[in-house]
């Protein structure tokens, strides 16, 4: 069946770069002379039919913006079967052919789901700051979520050093420590709390004990939020220890800001590659970046717990701290 409309939209958590990948989707299609319609508000727009042609203009001087034009909210009510069935209403009043469907692992089950119950054609762009897709190695966003976070690591090293200070910094990651991981290493913090690896709070107390007997007096602690709350492990160390610790949450700052150019870049790539698979008939799959190529993974495997070399990485800060 030849391709004459798709619909883009965005879902789950927004993360810097979906605009662009808006943007690669939209241009490509118009190329192609293929329609496109914008889903306001990911699967909740769906359903209640909340959609927009969008052209050449309308995607103008995005690339360069944080969040999505398109808006997001998660969707309880798509995981009913009365939500689906409704937003499979509006693909077929609407002509829709197939779905271009930005973000990460919720939104991927989402559009697996939905292509299993109806059929209907969907291709995944993975926009995530916790680059929690599996069998690709990097999620539009991930990078400037670290990049920020980064910066905000930086300021802090210097207040931690003038004033002696232990700081506890808590980055997002309900279940993935992979931001924690990146900006711990990248910015030569002392230690890192992560979900997926248990962590000695008494053994961590006794390394800053030891380091302030040698003369480190300051110290760096990232923390993800899934594995513990800056305030609880402060304290606790305050508690062991009786030395002076601040705490700093970046929360949500992390998710907006102008994407960098890794982010943008990947974005446009991916959104000009989903546009091709939905036009070859491809679907119910995920484009991705693998070992410095664009590859196509079924969204059966992309929703699995990600494949990563957490203990290496771990390893890895211990070792260099």
């Amino acid at each position: 069946m030849a391709v004459k409309k798709i619909g883009v939209l965005t879902a789950g958590g927004d993360a810097p770069g979906m605009n662009a990948a808006i943007r690669a989707v939209v241009r490509t299609a118009i190329n192609h002379k293929i329609e496109v319609m914008g889903i306001f508000r990911g699967w909740q727009g769906l359903i209640n039919e909340e959609l927009k042609t969008l052209s050449h203009r309308s995607v103008s001087g995005i690339i360069n913006q944080g969040g999505t034009i398109l808006k997001t909210v998660r969707c309880p009510e798509f995981k009913t079967e009365e939500g689906k069935k409704r937003a499979f209403d509006t693909v077929k009043k609407y002509a829709i052919d197939g779905l271009a469907v930005i973000g990460g692992n919720g939104s991927f089950t989402a559009a697996h789901e939905f292509f299993k119950k109806y059929g209907v054609s969907c291709i995944g762009i993975p926009a995530s700051i916790d680059n929690d897709i599996n069998g690709i190695d990097m999620t539009i966003g991930w990078d400037t979520a670290i990049n920020t976070a980064l910066d905000a690591i930086d300021n802090i090293r210097d207040t931690a050093t003038s004033m002696e200070r232990i700081f506890v910094v808590e980055v997002m990651g309900r279940g993935s420590g992979s931001i924690a991981l990146a900006v711990a290493l990248a910015g030569g913090c002392e230690d890192v709390i992560i979900p997926e690896i248990k962590s000695d709070l008494e053994d961590i107390c006794h390394d800053i004990v030891e380091g302030n007997i040698r003369g480190k007096m300051s110290w760096i602690i990232v923390a993800a939020e899934g594995a513990a709350s800056a305030a609880e492990i402060a304290g606790k160390i305050t508690e062991i220890t009786g030395l002076d610790t601040r705490t700093v949450v970046l929360g949500h700052v992390q998710r907006g800001g102008r994407p960098t150019a890794q982010s943008r870049d990947l974005a446009l790539r991916l959104g000009y590659e989903a546009v091709n698979r939905l036009l070859k008939g491809e679907t119910d799959k995920a484009v991705g970046l693998c070992a410095g190529k664009i590859v196509a993974v079924d969204l059966e495997v992309a929703i699995r717990k990600k494949e990563t070399k957490i203990e290496q990485w771990y390893d890895l800060i211990k070792i260099l701290t």
